[in-house]
């Protein structure tokens, strides 16, 4: 389970990649010239970063899976870390974002996978080890 959620990380970020040309054009299209030219560059670096930071988390999760599962402290704090932090993220969603970003297909995607991630998390990284 573990493993799947990093994998499930690692999809995220690379949908959050994916999407970035997409909320740029989107920006481009529903301000003036110049209110695009002022938003685009922080969203740009927000939403790579963020991408990017997914990565390393879903890869730092896989990692630890095995040694979570052998109940070696080392991975069950990173396993554990990896799951709060995710676990956040979908209340974030519906705490910050309005409904009709819910109509997006990669909004969508992106939603289904951080919900799924955090879900299968929250459950392997606190369950008890069968070991």
């Amino acid at each position: 389970m573990l493993r799947a959620s990093g994998v499930l990380l690692i999809l995220l970020g690379i949908v959050h990649l994916v999407a970035t040309p997409d909320i740029a054009r989107l920006i481009r299209h529903s301000t003036s010239a110049k209110g695009a030219e002022w938003l685009t560059p922080p969203m740009l670096l927000n939403h790579i970063l963020v991408g990017l930071l997914l990565l390393p988390l879903g890869y730092l999760t896989m990692y630890a899976a095995r040694g979570a599962g052998a109940n070696l402290t080392w991975a069950k704090v990173v396993v554990r870390t990896s799951a709060l932090t995710v676990a956040t993220l979908p209340v974030t969603l519906v705490l910050l974002m309005g409904a009709s970003y819910f109509k997006a297909p990669l909004f969508m995607l992106g939603t289904a996978l951080v919900v799924a991630a955090a879900a299968i998390l929250l459950i392997a990284a606190f369950s008890k080890s069968r070991q």
